[in-house]
């Protein structure tokens, strides 16, 4: 199989989604790694390393798309990308549609068998494919957060682990899985004052047992949140319904209740944003101010750290890409039933509910696309 790796458009996305390691495991199974000119620079790999990996090295992205079988990226294929996808090719990749009309119309438009990292699930009902990028995410929110929570940004101006004799800023984490819990044990260790929302007793007492004392917890209801973000200094927002849109969580009202300079990083923001007021931003332009509190919604946080983002992403994908290179799409997807979770379009058809749901669009069972 020919196995395309284009550079990232995506304005500040600096990952790859093919490491060399990764290219390399390819071309010694007998398939060819063809990587365009510079794809690797923004995570420190250059196209010597792709080289020595036995990758070849392609000038433009037209060139990729018109001649690799399965095409590797990272986040969502841009407008000018989906215009080149072609009927029958593979696409391997985040895609994040249940927020994205256009994305998931001109995907369908091209006939094209897409597979969303997001959804592609574990033994045990997790996300495989998501969670190293969770993990990224999770870790890096409380630390745009405190930058945020600057005054000369627009924050409060509190400092995470306050001082002796001043207290600590006060945390809310709104969701308990991947991203919350590594949300909070970073702005645990930062010196915050912080509690985790979750609607899971299960994961809670998991929380309880595992932190103890590192942070609170609470069941999360709507007076709760309400309570909490009253008081609240930063909301960091990491509640996910697996391909679905995000639940808003705090509405544009509530704003009034919280302290002024307070802010919201909206990790969800991928699936839509779990606080009405969200909108995506960049990390030319990450933040913006909504009746005095700050909004951090950087859609692709983890490429602010592309190195390590893009090695924990590759160990993750690397071997459902070999298994895809292997053995074609659908009999890796037969024999692999998270991998087939993974499956949301094919051939003119939706293939996943959660996104045919939230966009009101007929699907097909991805058990009948694989035959």
């Amino acid at each position: 199989m020919k196995i395309g790796c284009p550079t990232e458009i995506k304005p500040q996305e600096f990952r790859v989604g093919m490491t060399p390691n990764a290219a390399g495991e390819a071309v010694a199974r007998g398939h060819q790694a063809l990587v365009q000119k510079g794809a690797g620079l923004g995570a420190g790999f250059s196209d010597d390393d792709y080289t020595a990996a036995g990758a070849q090295i392609i000038d433009t992205a037209e060139e990729i798309f018109a001649t690799a079988d399965m095409i590797v990226k990272v986040k969502e294929p841009q407008a000018g990308e989906r215009k080149m996808l072609r009927e029958g090719q593979l696409l391997f990749t985040y895609l994040h549609l249940a927020p994205d009309p256009e994305q998931t119309h001109d995907l369908l438009a091209s006939g094209c068998t897409a597979i969303a990292y997001e959804t592609v699930t574990d033994d045990r009902g997790g996300l495989l494919l998501l969670a190293p990028m969770s993990e990224v995410a999770g870790r890096l929110a409380p630390q745009v957060g405190a930058w945020t929570l600057q005054k000369a940004n627009g924050g409060r101006g509190v400092l995470m682990g306050g001082v002796p004799g001043v207290g600590p800023a006060k945390v809310v984490v709104m969701g308990g899985g991947v991203v919350g819990t590594h949300a909070a044990k970073i702005a645990a260790g930062m010196g915050a004052d912080v509690t985790v929302l979750d609607r899971s007793l299960p994961r809670l007492k998991y929380l309880d047992d595992v932190f103890g004392g590192t942070f609170k917890n609470q069941y999360s209801t709507a007076g709760a949140t309400a309570e909490l973000i009253r008081d609240a200094d930063m909301v960091i927002g990491a509640v996910l319904i697996p391909g679905a849109a995000a639940p808003k969580l705090i509405s544009r009202a509530q704003l009034g209740d919280m302290k002024p300079g307070a802010v919201l990083v909206d990790v969800a923001i991928d699936q839509g944003g779990c606080f009405e007021t969200s909108k995506a931003t960049t990390h030319a332009d990450p933040i913006y101010d909504v009746d005095g509190i700050m909004h951090y919604c950087v859609a692709n946080m983890p490429g602010a750290v592309a190195r390590t983002s893009t090695i924990a992403l590759g160990n993750a994908t690397m071997p459902f890409m070999l298994a895809l290179a292997d053995k074609g799409w659908k009999q890796a997807c037969a024999d692999d039933a998270h991998l087939l979770a993974g499956l949301n379009v094919h051939a003119g058809k939706l293939t996943y509910y959660a996104v045919g749901e939230a966009l009101g669009l007929d699907v097909m069972s991805p058990q009948l696309a694989i035959k």
